[in-house]
């Protein structure tokens, strides 16, 4: 046992081995069963809870000042927190910053989320790293009260991500447009305006940034559901379809997704994808995926541009990655991860059709990715000049 905070512990993080780490519980009461992964990031703990690629994950962030910055409506990359809860050393402070309009325990009570802090987090990232992302339960209860044994028994029980399709889970229930653009200072996100060329966009689980960069890059987005056939993309008349980022087995999204892919690939259109849409391309093209030990999940990725040479700074959120073993003949892999060489980028060899495993919408760097919108919007250039 670690990490106590104070003399009664109001809150429990059961690991799947009997492993058992106590500290002071925040936000919702109650508890979950889910998979356990760390996160190396400094700053954004907000995008990183709304993310939905986070489902049926707790995120611990060895980053020890969470919560410092309080939480703002515009930080959110969906509607509603997706992550089931988080793990952090020191349990949030009162907000220090100008943007915030609430505290972040105040902000995960309302969304239902579970919070423990006091907790050791370099012993449960190195855990982590050694023995691979574990099943947990996590269990806030203010009077302290818990049953262990359940809870080791609900983390050992719990099927994990193999197998788990979770894009139906996190995706839109119906198509809609959108024209938000980027943030910029003084005056926040913008709209787009006028016509621009028409991209469809597949949400797998789909972060809110990368819609308004593509609207930034004069993109007329319309999102459809994860769901949607090939014949309901092309319906639309589209001179580019992109592939979202999103959660779970890309094996078990690939039962639909593959054939939606497949039939776009027929119709000779660019197509861009990232993180969950790069697997899914990647899986439509013939290749396979496999699961990671822990995964990458932060902002100080680096991956090496294997075409350019250069070396990106990249923002990565992943528990599968695809096997660069498995590529067919006519795909190239363009990226790869600095940190264990695993893949970070695929293209076909003679067509417009490309994907990357990290989010360049996030722009740690800050901007070293964002070079993959406009090679995106250039080949639907280039396609309707033709």
């Amino acid at each position: 046992m670690t990490g106590i905070a104070t003399e009664k512990p109001t809150a429990c993080l059961a690991l799947a081995d009997g492993t058992l780490f106590y500290g002071t519980g925040f936000g919702a009461t109650g508890e979950t069963i889910a998979e356990l992964v760390f996160n190396t990031a400094m700053t954004g703990y907000q995008e990183i809870m709304t993310d939905p690629s986070y489902a049926s994950q707790v995120v611990t962030f060895t980053f020890p000042h969470i919560g410092n910055v309080g939480v703002t409506a515009e930080d959110e990359e969906a509607a509603r927190s997706v992550a089931e809860g988080m793990v952090v050393k020191w349990a949030p402070t009162d907000p220090s910053n100008w943007r915030a309009t609430q505290g972040l325990v105040a902000w995960m009570e309302r969304e239902g989320r579970i919070g423990i802090g006091g907790v050791d987090t370099r012993r449960l990232a190195r855990a982590i790293r050694q023995q691979g992302a574990p099943h947990v339960a996590l269990a806030h209860d203010p009077e302290g009260r818990f049953d262990i044994a359940a809870l080791v028994a609900k983390a050992r029980g719990w099927k994990g991500l193999v197998g788990l399709d979770l894009a139906k889970d996190v995706t839109c229930a119906q198509s809609y447009r959108w024209d938000e653009t980027r943030w910029s200072w003084p005056d926040g996100t913008g709209r787009r305006e006028g016509p621009g060329l028409k991209v469809v966009a597949i949400d797998y689980g789909a972060k809110r940034n990368i819609l308004r960069c593509l609207a930034s890059s004069g993109c007329e987005v319309t999102v459809l559901p994860a769901t949607a056939t090939a014949e309901e993309v092309l319906a639309h008349a589209p001179d580019g379809v992109f592939l979202s980022n999103g959660p779970g087995d890309p094996a078990a999204t690939g039962s639909y997704a593959v054939p939606m892919i497949q039939g776009v690939l027929d119709a000779d259109l660019p197509l861009f994808g990232i993180c969950l849409g790069h697997q899914m391309l990647a899986l439509a093209l013939g290749a396979r995926t496999i699961k990671m030990n822990h995964g990458h999940h932060g902002a100080n990725h680096p991956v090496k541009d294997l075409e350019s040479g250069k070396v990106e700074i990249t923002s990565m959120n992943h528990g599968f990655a695809v096997d660069s073993q498995s590529l067919p003949k006519g795909v190239v892999e363009t990226h790869v991860s600095l940190f264990d060489g695993s893949n970070c980028g695929i293209r076909m060899a003679d067509r417009p059709v490309f994907s990357v495993q990290y989010h360049p919408e996030a722009s740690p760097g800050p901007q070293d990715s964002l070079y993959l919108f406009d090679r995106f919007t250039a080949a639907m250039r280039a396609r309707r000049a033709a």
